[in-house]
């Protein structure tokens, strides 16, 4: 399986990324789930599966607010209820809703911000209730993914019984769709070129924040929908790993590893790379490679019919590298999902997958991340691929240099008995052979 790489401009020369049969699948693989489980309906208000339910988005500044909300009725299509003119402007411009029949004008509760007694929550509850009936599904569970308790208690209040939904979303998006797959490629390719200039800017004297402030531009620039966070640790920092940047300032010979996290389209990445700064020492290469054996010998496993235990299995135990269990460990050694959303199923982790194991199937993208402490005691060694599960195996989607320890910024060289930089070095030795820059 090859597995293309487009540029993410439409054009009628090529056959690209088709975003209507994106749609179509998408929203089928959903209502497939649906009838197979026992629900009557799901309903959503996480953001995520609004937009596989209903090819909708508004922007990341709602993301955090529940104010908008679907339901998709078994053997019905999906209704969304919009936040203001978002409404309108799905009966305008995305032709599979059908208009005003299913984009429609609606608000939750804000959080909490609307005043309890405004009954907000009875409006809403009534929406979902009303919708049901109208598809004689009152009687049936409702499974919903995320909810807030007034809500809850709403839906209740008109008679409807709310179950859990989660498990059906994301079966649904378990495995992705071709389409699913390229756009999760490309995501990968504008984060291929965000490391690029990273490590060429990387150096001593920058700081943790810096460095995330230029990958978020190089993003933007070349059109990021999102940019979700960039972890960005170094140093001491790297053991313990603290999971967020700060304006610590990089020094020779530091470790500093970096997760770039991302949208395109939707499509998410998760996409750790790992660098010593100015020079590396031999404890930091000696974590390096054995981070490294542990990412390849968990890729050469990937193929459909293993199943997370057995990618798990291959990895340290967490009293191995310092910590009491698998708790205090998690996500250090781990894998997991990836598509409009992180994490996604499945879940690789020795805290779950040897007694739960899940079996891998082709069409499957997931991410698959190792660490290890150097022997210093403060340096450490991060690294993370996705890859997709293809027919034989498996294929990496995250292209930028990882096979071995890359040392970014000035390398350091002896001259006289004094430290200089490489620039500095070459200048001398220009002025002994008798040229000046």
């Amino acid at each position: 399986m090859t597995i293309r790489t487009y540029g993410p401009n439409a054009v009628d020369w090529e056959q690209r990324v088709d975003l209507n049969r994106l749609r179509e699948e998408r929203l089928a693989r959903l209502k497939s789930t649906l009838e197979r489980s026992e629900l009557g309906a799901l309903l959503t208000f996480d953001f995520s599966n609004i937009r596989y339910m209903t090819a909708t988005h508004i922007g990341t500044w709602a993301m955090d607010k529940l104010i908008r909300f679907a339901l998709l009725p078994r053997g019905g299509e999906p209704v969304i209820w919009d936040f203001g003119s978002a409404a309108r402007h799905h009966q305008l411009y995305n032709p599979w809703l059908e208009g005003t029949k299913r984009a429609r004008a609606g608000i939750s509760t804000l959080r909490g911000a609307f005043h309890p007694d405004a009954g907000i929550a009875a409006e809403v509850a009534r929406k979902i209730a009303g919708e049901l009936r109208e598809h004689g599904l009152a009687g049936e569970p409702v499974g919903v993914d995320l909810i807030e308790m007034p809500i809850l208690a709403a839906l209740q209040a008109e008679g409807l019984t709310v179950v859990d939904g989660q498990q059906a979303f994301l079966d649904a998006r378990r495995i992705k769709t071709p389409d699913e797959i390229a756009l999760l490629t490309q995501a990968c390719s504008m984060v291929d070129a965000a490391y690029e200039q990273l490590y060429e800017f990387l150096r001593p004297g920058v700081r943790e924040n810096e460095c995330v402030g230029l990958v978020a531009k190089v993003l933007y620039d070349l059109g990021s929908e999102y940019v979700e966070g960039v972890n960005a640790i170094s140093g001491e920092r790297c053991a313990p790993h603290p999971h967020v940047y700060s304006d610590r300032i990089i020094r020779p010979g530091d470790p500093a590893f970096f997760d770039i996290l991302h949208s395109h389209l939707g499509y998410r990445t998760c996409y750790y790379r790992c660098f010593s700064v100015g020079s590396a020492s031999p404890a930091m290469r000696d974590a390096y490679v054995r981070c490294r054996e542990y990412m390849d010998m968990a890729i050469a496993r990937v193929r459909p019919g293993a199943t997370t235990a057995d990618i798990a299995e291959l990895w340290p135990a967490a009293t191995d590298f310092g910590f009491a269990d698998e708790e205090a460990a998690f996500a250090l050694q781990y894998g997991h999902g990836v598509g409009l959303s992180i994490w996604e199923k499945p879940i690789f982790s020795r805290l779950v997958s040897l007694e739960h194991p899940e079996t891998l199937e082709e069409g499957m993208v997931f991410a698959l991340e190792t660490y290890w402490p150097a022997a210093d005691g403060w340096s450490a060694a991060r690294i993370e691929e996705e890859v997709v599960v293809t027919a034989g195996g498996c294929e990496v989607i995250t292209k930028f240099p990882a096979e071995e320890l890359l040392v970014a910024g000035r390398r350091y060289y002896t001259t006289g008995g004094f430290l200089s930089t490489e620039r500095e070095s070459q200048s001398h030795l220009n002025t002994k052979a008798g040229r000046h820059d």
